[in-house]
């Protein structure tokens, strides 16, 4: 019979790429372009980078250190650490997050698959012709679930870790020829204002909603993810550094997106407002423009995909360890159930961009289209609204004393002096924050 151990990182090294690996994927080079394109540009990126040093990073280092004590799935966290009976709802709702973000998660991978073979033909054709084909969204969202099942079936080290390593230096090299490219382009320079030089008058309260919860998304917080990852760190590693580490290069990989994109963008005369197919409709058309162009866009949806293929592993790893810990399933029986169930409540964002009317015109919450109804549900609302309980339970439950303890193992005695910080961020700014935000939206 199949064991159903957990596992654990086999080095801090492994732990902070297959981490960086979860934080660094469509989140960046897919949604943070076209989110800061609908959002005004450079004022967005500054409202963004705050949310990150002010907010995300102290939830992270907050979930890493509620998986690190309790060896536990989120669910799990909570009721080691509690005898209420409501506190462990906020684990169930990370990893229903998680599996929510996956299923349209999925789709846009999918996306990156078909792009690699369109490239590969020389027959681009344009995006909506290619996502109102049944066919080939179904076909390539069930095939890059394929590739997310093959990885973590392979477990922890000899799985998620073991593919980071090689991975994510892979996506670095990629991303900075094609910047490296780009800034070369006739009229990048256009874009390189919009990206860098802000114009404070167009933020509002739906643009702090969207930074956070960019920031929230991109970073993988509030669904479980990094209490996961958190449950696989051994106690001799250091929190911080890798928590730090981690939200450092995902938000340079983000930054180094934009500087990747908006040159390009403006290069061809786009708008930079038009949403989730942004990548798709800018890049191909400049790939078709420079010498060796079809090796380029070859390697550049490659990159996409190894950036998607590292966050699926990490959104689906969270509700896997929750049935291996809760319900004692085996690694290989959890990762099929959950990857079925996932395939079926994909198929409506699959089938949303033109092929079935009713999914594409569907309207809830002032958004169009059931893949951005779900990307707005999981995304912009449930991600920051986890993290907002996640604050008040290490804050204040927990307690922020009892938590840095479980941080600072692990740590030089230097690090003792920067608790009183971090708790004063996990259990006032931290929440505030986010509940101001969430407020704004709600009545903006």
């Amino acid at each position: 019979m199949e064991q159903t151990t957990r596992g654990n990182w086999g080095s801090q090294m492994g732990f902070i790429l297959a981490a960086a690996g979860s934080a660094i994927g469509l989140g960046n080079i897919w949604r943070y372009p076209y989110i800061t394109g609908q959002n005004g540009g450079a004022a967005f990126v500054l409202l963004y980078l705050a949310c990150v040093l002010v907010i995300a990073l102290p939830v992270l280092i907050a979930e890493l250190a509620l998986g690190r004590r309790t060896t536990m799935n989120p669910v799990g966290a909570f009721q080691a650490l509690t005898t209420s009976k409501y506190w462990p709802f906020v684990g169930y709702l990370g990893v229903i997050t998680g599996v929510g973000i996956l299923s349209f998660y999925l789709v846009v991978a999918g996306w990156t698959l078909g792009y690699i073979v369109k490239e590969l033909s020389g027959t681009i054709g344009s995006f909506g012709d290619f996502v109102q084909d049944p066919i080939s969204e179904i076909g390539y969202f069930a095939a890059f679930l394929g590739l997310t099942v093959f990885v973590v079936l392979g477990g922890v080290e000899k799985g998620i870790e073991r593919w980071s390593k090689f991975l994510m230096p892979a996506l670095l090299i990629l991303l900075l020829c094609l910047i490296g490219y780009n800034l070369t382009l006739e009229g990048a320079s256009k874009g390189i204002e919009f990206y860098l030089n802000p114009d404070f008058s167009k933020i509002n309260g739906s643009t702090f909603l969207a930074a956070l919860g960019q920031a929230f998304f991109s970073l993988s917080l509030g669904m479980g993810t990094m209490i996961t990852y958190g449950s696989y760190l051994p106690k001799k590693e250091n929190i911080p550094v890798g928590a730090v580490a981690v939200a450092l290069s995902d938000t340079a990989i983000a930054f180094l997106a934009g500087l990747m994109i908006f040159p390009a963008l403006f290069s061809v005369g786009l708008e930079p407002s038009q949403g989730p197919a942004l990548v798709f409709n800018v890049l191909p058309s400049v790939f078709a423009t420079m010498p060796g162009g079809q090796f380029i866009g070859i390697a550049f949806f490659i990159l996409l995909a190894i950036a998607a293929l590292t966050s699926t592993v990490s959104l689906l790893e969270v509700p896997v360890a929750f049935l291996v810990d809760q319900k004692k399933w085996s690694r290989k029986k959890a990762v099929w159930i959950i990857s079925g169930a996932t395939f079926l409540l994909g198929l409506p964002s699959a089938l949303a961009q033109g092929t079935s009317d009713f999914f594409s015109t569907l309207t809830l919450f002032g958004q169009t289209g059931f893949l951005d109804i779900m990307s707005f549900v999981f995304s912009d609302l449930s991600l920051p609204i986890g993290g907002f309980f996640i604050a008040i339970f290490v804050g204040w439950v927990w307690g922020a004393r009892h938590a840095s303890e479980e941080i600072l193992l692990g740590t030089p005695p230097a690090f003792s002096r920067l608790m009183a910080g971090w708790g004063f961020l996990i259990r006032f700014v931290c929440p505030a924050m986010i509940l101001l935000v969430l407020i704004a939206k709600l009545f903006s």
